[in-house]
């Protein structure tokens, strides 16, 4: 089995290397390293996105959550599921329209300067360092993800694991840049897909069908199979139905999330990839959660941060030693597909907009290009020491990270594609206002009701916007010709 299983990883990761060396020899600027120069298919537009967007939690996190509470976890995948519609429809077509309108903006910082024609780089300084922070600890969830991957399935000494895991994801991401990492999360969404499907109808199979495995999972106890109660019975409280329910809405300001809107080749391709990513969403998160169900008649006894590796457990015991190799890679993949997106717009926030407005402002592409590159490997070791702590949980590093950016950027991006009064001190107002509340609202409620803090975060920011704005004065003529502009050529 081990054998079987570092053959068909090895392979794997070969693979992801040489896209990186290909597209390597084809970055010549800052544009190509962080936007693909705006040239991505639609079907590689909607794969990227959605596996750069699921990561290691899909596999792990949401499994581990139905396995400890059963479906009561569904709504979790409700809320994102309706997100990633929402986003999609929304706001894809209107931001890549929006960005190349407003100087060709590169970044989320790019964008949200130029739209409101900051020149004080107040916007800019803000959403890099928020970038900054939540990225931090979003790619610490990664490597947590990779370093039990690597301990379960080789047994290897858990630090170690993590380090394995930091080293494939910063090699390809550190030569080819944004081309290399969507290709590679195409790829890598593709296999995730292949494996959150086979494992679910492989454990219905081995519990003997669909009416088998419902009575396995009954007999454990037949709440697990009520979405509107908890394990003991009581009826689930609204207040936690919409702290799950709010997931969706951070996908308004996932910054690895709407870059792929950014590069599309062409913005009326939108529509197609919506249809892709929401076939590959769908059927993604209701397996995972079936996984989960089934992990809990298969596997019982999981305790802890164990109930995580659930899906790894599930293939080694089902599958033989070839597909179960291809499966466990899913795992990495699903890992790899998110952590390099997200160390490349980190990339990206300190090149272009920290080093280059700051430091200096001459700088040649070329030396932009190396910069984004050497912070790629810096912010890995800081993730990496972050997640050395084996106690960790995927699914809670995740939902800090998630809800940070959902509350910083998600009303100001919303709004300022959709709403002319906005100002840019209300935008501002709405950066800080979301992203300080993300970080100290468990600190300073005490978990208040146990409300996810996505929920007060993206209320106050955009509660913020709308008040700043309003006290302030009425953007200029030019900005408003700007934003009529961008309405006409998305309709």
């Amino acid at each position: 089995m081990e054998s079987s299983i570092i053959i068909t990883f090895l392979l794997y990761l070969l693979f992801m290397l040489f896209v990186g060396i290909y597209f390597y020899r084809r970055t010549t600027d800052l544009s190509d390293y962080i936007l693909g120069g705006r040239g991505l298919n639609y079907w590689v537009t909607a794969l990227s996105a959605q596996a750069s967007d699921m990561s290691g939690w899909l596999l792990m996190g949401l499994p581990g959550a139905a396995y400890l509470v059963g479906l009561e976890s569904i709504w979790i995948a409700v809320g994102l599921a309706l997100g990633t519609y929402l986003n999609w429809k929304y706001t894809a077509k209107r931001l890549r329209i929006y960005t190349e309108v407003a100087g060709n903006a590169l970044t989320l910082s790019d964008y949200l300067q130029n739209r409101f024609h900051d020149k004080s780089n107040v916007l800019r300084i803000a959403t890099a360092v928020f970038i900054l922070i939540f990225f931090l600890i979003y790619t610490a969830s990664g490597l947590v993800a990779g370093g039990k991957l690597f301990s379960t399935v080789f047994g290897f000494n858990y630090q170690m694991a993590v380090a394995l895991g930091a080293l494939a994801i910063i090699a390809y991401t550190f030569l080819g840049g944004f081309m290399a990492v969507s290709w590679t999360d195409f790829f890598q969404g593709s296999l995730m897909f292949l494996a959150i499907l086979l494992v679910p109808a492989m454990g219905i199979a081995t519990l003997g069908g669909l009416g088998a495995s419902r009575v396995a999972i009954a007999a454990i106890n037949p709440e697990m199979l009520n979405p509107f109660s908890d394990l003991s019975g009581q009826s689930l409280s609204w207040m936690a139905v919409v702290s799950s329910l709010a997931w969706g809405v951070g996908y308004f300001g996932q910054p690895h999330i709407l870059s792929r809107f950014m590069a599309i080749e062409k913005a009326d391709e939108i529509k197609k990839s919506r249809r892709v990513a929401m076939i590959w969403v769908l059927l993604s998160l209701f397996c995972a959660v079936i996984v989960g169900l089934l992990g809990r008649a298969l596997m019982p006894g999981l305790t802890g941060a164990s109930v995580e590796k659930v899906f790894m457990l599930l293939v080694q015991s089902m599958f033989n030693p070839w597909i179960a190799g291809i499966l466990l890679a899913a795992i990495l993949a699903a890992i790899m597909s998110t952590a390099d997106s997200q160390l490349l717009v980190t990339a990206s926030a300190i090149s272009q907009d920290l080093y280059r407005p700051f430091i200096k402002p001459n700088a040649s592409q070329k030396e932009l290009v190396w910069v984004g590159r050497i912070t790629v490997i810096v912010v890995a070791v800081i993730a990496f020491v972050i997640a050395l702590n084996p106690d960790n949980k995927v699914l809670d590093l995740v939902a800090y990270a998630w809800a940070g950016f959902g509350s910083a950027f998600g009303p100001a991006i919303i709004m300022s594609l959709f709403w002319k009064r906005m100002t840019r001190n209300g935008a501002i107002a709405g950066v800080l206002t979301g992203g300080i509340v993300a970080l100290v609202w468990q600190r300073l409620s005490g978990g208040l009701f146990d409300l996810y803090e996505i929920v007060p975060g993206f209320l106050l920011a955009a509660l913020a916007i709308i008040l700043v704005s309003k006290l302030g004065k009425e953007p200029d003529a030019e900005l408003t010709e700007e934003f009529e502009k961008v309405k006409k050529m998305s309709i």
